[in-house]
């Protein structure tokens, strides 16, 4: 780890700290927490067969921490949230859409990365599929809440989920995903067309030629599945 890396993991450290203490709900944030459990640890490993920039490494640590905030006061209960709520006009304290659109604002850039790295896609491709990563990953918490609420009872599943009277909740916490992630890779796209002008308009037509000879319908099993 780099100096500022252990920076982020201080800061990380004591903010789990802090909101850790005295939570509104402590059964709903130990619920919220699971995603920390399971996370960091997968992150610590992972950086040691494949590091990220640190910017990378600097969304993801702000995107933990709005997560902590969230959990410590419950998502439908965090004072930030209701002065979106005044600022937006809204019915509802709109803490959690700005925690689902801040996990697609700062968690694409990173997994643009690693997906880039990993594939050496380029052009189009570099910005379309991390999108739809960012997507399938809201809709599996989504679902992930689903299951859990089955599981836990009533009254903590109520504040996990923190719909707040909302049918279309996960819907919408989907939708604000996939508008931050959009918007970020959105500014992405257009620092990399104002820096690298003419690497970007190759890029973007490599990316879609088809490639490889021309097929016609009749291909054989083996070679579909291959």
């Amino acid at each position: 780890m780099t100096n500022y890396q252990k920076l982020l993991a201080v800061v990380f450290l004591a903010a789990w700290f802090i909101t850790s203490i005295n939570p509104v709900y402590r059964e709903a944030w130990f619920l919220e927490n699971i995603l920390v459990f399971i996370f960091v640890p997968v992150l610590i490993v992972a950086a040691q067969y494949f590091k990220l920039s640190d910017v990378s490494y600097t969304f993801i640590t702000l995107f933990m921490v709005i997560h902590l905030v969230g959990a410590h006061y419950t998502y439908g209960e965090v004072p930030f949230g209701f002065t979106l709520q005044e600022w937006l006009d809204a019915s509802r304290n709109m803490y959690d859409r700005f925690a689902h659109f801040s996990f697609g604002f700062l968690m694409v850039y990173p997994i643009r990365e690693m997906f880039v790295h990993a594939t050496g896609a380029r052009g189009f491709w570099a910005y379309y599929f991390p999108l739809d990563i960012i997507l399938s990953f809201s809709a599996i918490y989504e679902i992930l809440e689903w299951a859990a609420v089955n599981i836990i009872d009533a009254s903590n599943g109520v504040l996990f989920l923190a719909t707040q009277g909302d049918v279309f909740d996960s819907a919408k916490d989907m939708g604000s995903a996939l508008l931050g992630a959009t918007i970020a890779m959105a500014i992405v796209l257009a620092l990399n067309w104002a820096l690298n002008r003419e690497e970007f308009r190759g890029e973007m037509k490599e990316s879609l030629r088809i490639k490889g000879q021309r097929r016609t319908g009749r291909i054989p099993i083996r070679e579909l599945v291959r």
